[in-house]
């Protein structure tokens, strides 16, 4: 009777223990898990959306350099070097491509790549103006560069404005969105961790009731021939 009640208690511990074993590694890997999103949503913070934002920064104060150094040379009616205003203009445009390049090979989501479109459509009408403007200079129609200038060429530019604008709108949402997924991450490894204290407190309490189990059951008996012998001494 005795050793059949000790398989039944070291199989229910075993089973027990086993399934307590199982939910540690299950916590384990969901915690593998939980590190890993919140690595990836930081690294696409950094790679995808803070580089980007910067980019943006950028294509800015290349444009309104752009805009003001034509600016400029329509108010001097070209009276500065016009090889110059050309090698402004065209320092400009290439750090622009560098820029939005760039800015392609970072990931994008759907609403973003539409406006990086938008965008660079802009800045390619951009361009043909400003040389139709120093076309029209070059060939001494310097009011008719003016009006061009100012009309067509002033809402392009505030087109190329608003598409960097819709940008970084989109970065900041996609942002917060990438945020939100790092605190539910961190806060599902939070309880994750917990439940592993948890289990690993009960493991122990288990081991001592076994080791007090065994230790009751291995204890030897006293007979009442020996207690009698004892008594009469």
């Amino acid at each position: 009777m005795k050793w059949s009640f000790v398989i039944q208690q070291k199989l229910k511990a075993a089973l027990l223990l086993g399934g307590i074993m199982g939910l540690i590694i299950l916590a384990t890997l969901l915690s593998r898990r939980n590190m890993e999103g919140i690595d990836k949503s930081f690294s696409s913070i950094y790679q995808d959306r803070l580089i980007p934002a910067t980019t943006i920064i950028y294509l800015t104060e290349n444009l309104y350099g752009k805009r003001l150094s034509l600016e400029e040379y329509l108010l001097t009616n070209g009276a500065e070097n016009k090889n110059e205003i050309k090698l402004q203009l065209s320092d400009h445009n290439r750090r622009i491509d560098s820029l939005i390049g760039a800015f392609e090979k970072t990931y994008l989501v759907d609403e973003e790549a539409k406006s990086l479109t938008a965008f660079k459509t802009e800045v390619h009408k951009y361009k043909a103006l400003e040389k139709s403007v120093l076309n029209l200079c070059n060939a001494g129609a310097q009011e008719e560069g003016k009006k061009l200038f100012a009309g067509a060429g002033s809402n392009t530019f505030k087109n190329t404005i608003t598409n960097l604008n819709e940008l970084t709108n989109i970065q900041s949402s996609i942002g917060k969105d990438l945020m939100k997924e790092s605190k539910s991450d961190i806060a599902s490894f939070g309880v994750i961790s917990f439940l592993q204290i948890g289990l690993a407190v009960v493991i122990g309490l288990m081991l001592l009731v076994l080791i007090q189990n065994s230790a009751i059951i291995n204890k030897p008996k006293i007979t009442g021939e020996k207690n009698q012998y004892f008594n009469l001494n």
